[in-house]
Formats: C-alpha cells, sequence, structure tokens
C-alpha cells in the first residue's frame, strides 16, 4: 500500500491502494471528508462508507480531528478533484471537541486567527502563507550558496549597536529589584553576567562585515529585535533580517548584487509555489474589491512579482529623485501627508511608491542619500554631504532593500563616529578592519517579513511570522 502525501495523491495518475493521514476539513452528509496534511493548499476527498462504519467512530469524526485513512485511490465522481479516496478503513488518531474546536470552516478575522496562532495554517490562508514563507527561506540560502557565499551566525547578544538606535533589548542576569550599583548609584554592570551591558542584536551586520573582509562573500540570515513601541502592521519586535556583506566592491556592485538576488528569490516562488500564489492572488483580488476605488491596488499579486521579475531596476540618485517629487503633481496639489519642499528630506513611503508605480513603473533603485539621514557607517562622498547609500523600491510597499558602500577609510569613520558620539572603545574591533588590510566593501540588509508580506500580499507583518511579538504581546 502506497504512502503518499495528499499533494501527491492529488497528482497520481495510478489508481491503487494507498493511505492518507491528516486533518479533517470538513465532514457532510456523514460520508464525505476533506482531508489536508499540510502538504497542499487543496483537500483530498475521501469517501466513507457509513452503512459499515459504526456509529461511535461517525460520531468522533469532527471537524480538527487527525485521521488515518485506507482505500482505494480512484477516479473522482465530483467537480473539483480528478481523485479521491474510496475509504476502506478509518483510524481516529486524535478526537476534536466540535464545540470548542476555534478554527470552524467559516470566514475569521486576522485578528481572531491571531489569538489563535498556534492553530491558524489550518486555514488555507496561512497554510499558504507559510509555505511561501519556507520557500523563500529556501531560495534565499540556495541562491548564496550557489553565488559563492558563506553563511555566518552572527551574535545574538551584543555589546554594539549597529543603527545607533537606541531601541534595543536588554540582556541581564542583575537582580531586578536589587541590582549592584557604583560609587554613583548607576547601576554596575561589570558584575552582570558577560561583565558589561549586553542586548539582543538589532543586526548582524557589523560582524558580518568583519568576515567579508577575509573570506570574501559573506551572508547572516537570523532573528534581530528592537525594542520600539510600535504597533503599526509593520512593526515587529523580533523579525528576521538577511545581510549580504562583500569585499571588494563598490556601490554599483552592490545594486547589482540585490537586483540580481531579488529577482532570483521571487522568481523561485513564482515557478514552484504557483498554487499558493494564485489561491492569495484571488483572496486579495476579492479583498481589493471591497475597497473604495481610489485604495485599490492596480496590480494584482502575481502581476506585482513579474513587475519585479521583468524589469530592469532603473537607477536614480537622490538629488533626482528630490527633484521629481518636488515638481510632481500630488506635491504640489498637496496631496501628499508630506510634502516635498526641500532637498535633504527623509522620504516616506508614499514617496518611494510615487515614484516606482507612478512615474517610472519599474522597480526602483535610490542612491547617494544625504549624510545625516543615514548610518555612520556609510561610505562619505567626495561632495561631503551624501554618502554611497541606495535603496530599492518596489510597488505597493516602497522600501524593500537598504544597503551601501561601507567607509573604509579609518580617518573618515573616526571623525563621523566622533560626531554622532559613538564610542571607539566600544568599537575597536570594527575599526581594526580599517587599520588592517582596508579595502571597499558593501553590503544590504533585506527584513524577511518585508518579503514575504510582498510576495504573499499580506498586509500585516504579524501574519507573515508564525508568532509575532509585539508590543505587550508575546504570547505562545
Amino acid at each position: 500500500m502506497t504512502k503518499l502525501t495528499i499533494a501527491q495523491l492529488l497528482k497520481e495518475t495510478k489508481l491503487q491502494q494507498v493511505e492518507a493521514k491528516g486533518w479533517v476539513r470538513t465532514f457532510r452528509a456523514k460520508r464525505f471528508i476533506a482531508l489536508n496534511d499540510g502538504s497542499t493548499l487543496n483537500n483530498i476527498q475521501c469517501v466513507v462508507d457509513f452503512e459499515n462504519t459504526d456509529e461511535d467512530t461517525l460520531k468522533r469524526i469532527t471537524t480538527g480531528a487527525a485521521v488515518h485513512i485506507k482505500g482505494e485511490l480512484v477516479e473522482s465522481q465530483g467537480k473539483g478533484q480528478s481523485v479521491e479516496i474510496v475509504v476502506s478503513s478509518i483510524e481516529i488518531l486524535g478526537d476534536s471537541d466540535p464545540e470548542t474546536y476555534p478554527i470552524q470552516p467559516k470566514k475569521h478575522s486576522f485578528e481572531f486567527l491571531r489569538e489563535n496562532a498556534h492553530l491558524r495554517t489550518r486555514t488555507n490562508t496561512f497554510s499558504a502563507v507559510m509555505r511561501l514563507r519556507s520557500a523563500l527561506s529556501f531560495a534565499v540560502h540556495k541562491y548564496f550558496n550557489d553565488n559563492g557565499f558563506n553563511y555566518m551566525h552572527t551574535p545574538i547578544i551584543t555589546g554594539s549597536d549597529a543603527e545607533g538606535a537606541g531601541e534595543m533589548f536588554r540582556v541581564s542576569t542583575l537582580d531586578q529589584k536589587n541590582p549592584p550599583l557604583t560609587e554613583d548609584g548607576s547601576i554596575d554592570h561589570s558584575k552582570n553576567f558577560f561583565g558589561k551591558d549586553t542586548n539582543l542584536t538589532v543586526s548582524g551586520q557589523l560582524e558580518a562585515e568583519t568576515y567579508a573582509m577575509s573570506l570574501g562573500k559573506v551572508y547572516t540570515f537570523g532573528p534581530t529585535f528592537r525594542a520600539e513601541n510600535s504597533n503599526t502592521s509593520r512593526h515587529l519586535s523580533e523579525f528576521w533580517m538577511i545581510e549580504p556583506e562583500v569585499a571588494f566592491m563598490d556601490l554599483a556592485g552592490n545594486m547589482d548584487l540585490a537586483e540580481d538576488f531579488m529577482k532570483s528569490v521571487i522568481s523561485y516562488v513564482l515557478e514552484h509555489n504557483a498554487e499558493d500564489l494564485e489561491f492569495l492572488d484571488q483572496r486579495l483580488f476579492d479583498e481589493e474589491k471591497t475597497k473604495p476605488q481610489a485604495e485599490r491596488s492596480e496590480l494584482r499579486l502575481i502581476e506585482k512579482l513579474k513587475f519585479v521579475t521583468d524589469n530592469n531596476f532603473k537607477r536614480v540618485s537622490y538629488t533626482e529623485a528630490i527633484d521629481i517629487l518636488k515638481n510632481s503633481k500630488p506635491n504640489k496639489k498637496k496631496k501628499f501627508n508630506y510634502i516635498i519642499e526641500e532637498w535633504g528630506a527623509d522620504l516616506q513611503s508614499e514617496h518611494e511608491r510615487f515614484l516606482v508605480e507612478k512615474h517610472f513603473k519599474c522597480p526602483v533603485i535610490l542612491f547617494d542619500y544625504p549624510a545625516n539621514i543615514k548610518a555612520f557607517y556609510m561610505r562619505l562622498n567626495e561632495d561631503g554631504k551624501t554618502v554611497r547609500a541606495m535603496d530599492i523600491l518596489f510597488p505597493g510597499i516602497g522600501e524593500m532593500v537598504g544597503g551601501s558602500q561601507r567607509e573604509e577609510r579609518l580617518d573618515v569613520l573616526k571623525e563621523k563616529m566622533a560626531v554622532l558620539d559613538i564610542s571607539e572603545e566600544e568599537l575597536w574591533w570594527y575599526l581594526d578592519l580599517r587599520k588592517y588590510g582596508t579595502a571597499v566593501h558593501s553590503g544590504f540588509g533585506l527584513g524577511f517579513e518585508r518579503l514575504v508580506m510582498f510576495a504573499t500580499g499580506m498586509s500585516n507583518i504579524r501574519d507573515v511570522i508564525p508568532y509575532p511579538r509585539t508590543p505587550q504581546n508575546a504570547e505562545f
């Protein structure tokens, strides 16, 4: 007897005796079980001979129950599937209380499903989203492996703040009620577990740079943390970051790498996850129809993904982008929420989307940003006021990737750190890279959940990670 996943069974052409294990989605007329095992969006229909099945077993076949079915794979008599299983025996592996089981065969709000995140992947939407998340993760590793990158595990506990944001989670073993104090009354962190003040990392970039300057090409893909008290649909306190770093690569090479990478991972899911994408495409289309015309997206989900894979990314300087935005109709008619008045403005999502969706009609890479709105480690241009930074902008979401050529000159880096009051003592090892064999090098960062949002069409970041961590919420 053949043991196959439901995804395999639905593609099977050989009619034979089979086994299937999964969870009951629905059981109707005491005869038809819709069975799903997570391998595919689609259920397989299992036809029970209720006249030869005892009443107790029939009562226990309820939504959510796990079952082991044996039977014959036959051509389906109904619509919607090519094959079905005529059941010869059924074993109930786990009961499901129909009165309390929360994932009933009806429409549930995403908020309700977040409250039941341990069960929400039993719905079509979330099983599709999480299969796509898995596929994208594989595609990331595959791309870097195929292109000669070394995978680096950067520290989760760190004494440095790569972004200079200060919004970090502290790691401490000190007694919260009675911590040791210094003579001036402040907490004595020398008595802490690591002998210093440490935090959960916001980025693995600085450590990745150190390995790039010996291994050449490295990337990180791991959890990062931000203690920002934000409850927006685009922020998490725990999220995953992809951060490649490459020695001897300038900003132009960095843009080439980022464009090729983004096209590759999106092409992978277009090729390998068509079924889930088609379902999510239709889900998003139906959702868009309920919105006012002005708020609807001009592109459907799959069109949006192909918009990225099928177009060359337009490279535009920040200065040129500011001129375009200043002279645009939305800006002149004050339709933007944030009016662009002068060079130096920090662009918002509405500006980024205008450049992509309305002006250039293709993905855009902005480069050479004002130094005072970018991080200290970005390479200062000869004009003294811009840095070799780049952001990649996508339709519907705005900024997707942020990166730069890194500042390789010791004296310039020290000057920038002094202006921003960043301690040389804390980052002595980072400065060493500029003392011993310094060279041009570049890299970028991509928030993985933002990529999953783009690929699935989900509008809330809490719905693309298994168990979201947000202010006042660490359930599960």
